[in-house]
């Protein structure tokens, strides 16, 4: 195991909360500097994948890339984005959920064709990925990575190879690809978006002030740079964007069939994006006020494990009458450190992240509202940290159902063994464990009404087990498949 793995290990000591895939965003801009907004961009979506993050730039035949480890601050600085220099550009922060945490699996991927230069960068997960590779080895191709992104790349370079032109080869591809991909490739003329038919994960096209088009995983990223949000990219659609701004909307892949991730808007999208129309923030306030209808119970306050439990927590004590009150403050700069915290350090875990507030807590029966349990691990210790500082009572109450499935597109949870809920006999055990006087998850009926959106739109495969793309059996639990293939060759 080399230091990255170490380094990652020891956060998610400190964090059991489910990882993303990866943010993506690309624009088509002559005469402006797109690689600047390509980083204030992946500056925006951040938040979806800290491992590594690359932007990509065409300036005419010529490719510019740059990709590394760290956060977008770390990767990029003036003189870096001066040598990206071009008209189209894409970027891509990653978290990984397929190949492990190594500099030749970030991305952009810059593949080749005759002179035809192809980059692509992807969120999400393919589940038909072996298949694709195996067939992919067999014709010869080689790869350098462990991603399924690349075998999206390399699967685009054969299709070019049987005699299609770009757009044919592109449909010909995708065509191919099972599971979940929200996708931007660019060439030296074209910015295109590719989505799957399901659309579980999210993408969406944006215009500047100036009428230059962009396109990115949330509508977030497009407020940072001054765009507009136009709308969402349609479940199996591809789009062709050129230099002088012409959309080509003339393909697409198989029949739309929409499962949105609900975890998308439980957690994974800033609370400032929004989906079909909807605001993730007023979403989340919604969840919240539907758990204290579902789950009420007396007491003195109520706070949230920050940030993505805030919304819902001021839901919550709107619903309820009580006042909600700040008692954890989160350290927002811990980030992703490349410095060990000592062993001592280490024993007190959750307070590198979070430190109460004892003139808050203590006497007072609290209500501590997060978005999620996944392991158990997190809560537990935030639920002694609370009695630590002198809690009378604490009532632990969840916006979404108990995880209880793996996630196979795009989420880093590939085992029920992961999954306290799955594997725990009752929410009594559950309660226990995380020490808390009481715990209480919101309804999956409940989760749906808040969207005021039809169940039928949503994949929630995570927490009921309904997987709306099948999974081939393969893949629980088989990340990093990939990297012990190599090593036993």
């Amino acid at each position: 195991m080399n230091s990255t793995h170490l380094l990652k290990s020891d956060n998610e000591k400190l964090c059991d909360k489910p990882k993303e895939a990866c943010g993506v965003f690309g624009i088509v801009a002559p005469t402006e500097d797109v690689a600047r907004l390509t980083f204030f961009g992946l500056y925006a979506l951040q938040h979806r994948g800290q491992e590594s993050c690359g932007i990509a730039t065409f300036d005419g035949l010529n490719v510019a890339i740059h990709k590394n480890l760290g956060l977008v601050s770390q990767v990029f600085d003036e003189n870096i984005l001066a040598k990206l220099k071009g008209d189209i550009a894409i970027g891509h922060t990653r978290y990984s959920t397929t190949g492990s945490t190594n500099v030749v699996n970030a991305q952009p991927i810059l593949v080749n064709y005759k002179d035809t230069k192809i980059v692509l960068a992807h969120n999400g997960n393919l589940v038909n990925t072996t298949d694709l590779r195996d067939f992919l080895i067999k014709q010869g191709f080689s790869f350098e990575s462990t991603t399924d992104s690349e075998v999206m790349a390399k699967l685009i370079v054969y299709e070019l190879g049987q005699g299609k032109d770009l757009k044919n080869a592109i449909q010909a591809a995708f065509m191919q690809c099972q599971g979940a991909f929200s996708v931007l490739v660019a060439t030296k003329d074209y910015l295109i978006a590719v989505r799957d038919s399901h659309g579980v994960r999210p993408l969406c096209l944006g215009i500047t002030s100036k009428g230059q088009y962009v396109i990115a995983s949330e509508s977030c990223a497009l407020d940072i740079i001054g765009a507009n949000f136009v709308r969402d990219i349609s479940p199996g659609e591809i789009l062709f964007i050129n230099k002088q701004q012409k959309l080509d909307l003339g393909l697409s892949l198989s029949e739309a069939k929409p499962h949105h991730c609900i975890f998308e808007l439980i957690y994974f999208s800033r609370p400032d994006s929004t989906f079909k129309g909807l605001s993730i923030y007023h979403f989340r306030k919604e969840l919240g006020r539907q758990l204290a209808r579902e789950t009420p119970i007396d007491a003195d306050y109520v706070i949230s494990v920050p940030d993505s439990g805030t919304p819902a927590a001021i839901g919550y004590a709107e619903e309820s009458k009580l006042p909600f009150g700040e008692a954890l403050i989160k350290n927002r700069y811990i980030g992703r450190t490349f410095i060990q915290p000592s062993q001592t350090l280490r024993e007190l875990g959750i307070r590198l992240k979070l430190n109460p507030l004892r003139d808050v807590i203590a006497g007072k029966r609290i209500v501590v509202i997060d978005d999620s349990i996944v392991r158990g691990n997190t809560s537990r210790k935030i639920v002694k940290l609370i009695k630590e500082s002198g809690a009378k009572e604490i009532h632990m109450r969840i916006s979404s159902p108990p995880v209880q499935w793996p996630c196979f597109y795009g989420i880093d949870i590939d085992s029920r063994e992961q999954l306290i809920a799955a594997n725990s006999k009752s929410l009594e055990d559950i309660t226990k464990f995380v020490g808390a006087d009481t715990l209480k998850y919101i309804s999956h009926e409940g989760m749906i009404k808040a969207t005021e959106l039809h169940r039928d739109l949503f994949c929630t495969a995570c927490f009921s087990g309904e997987y709306p793309i099948a999974i081939p059996n393969e893949l629980e639990g088989a990340k990093l498949r990939y990297e012990r293939t190599r090593q036993e060759v």
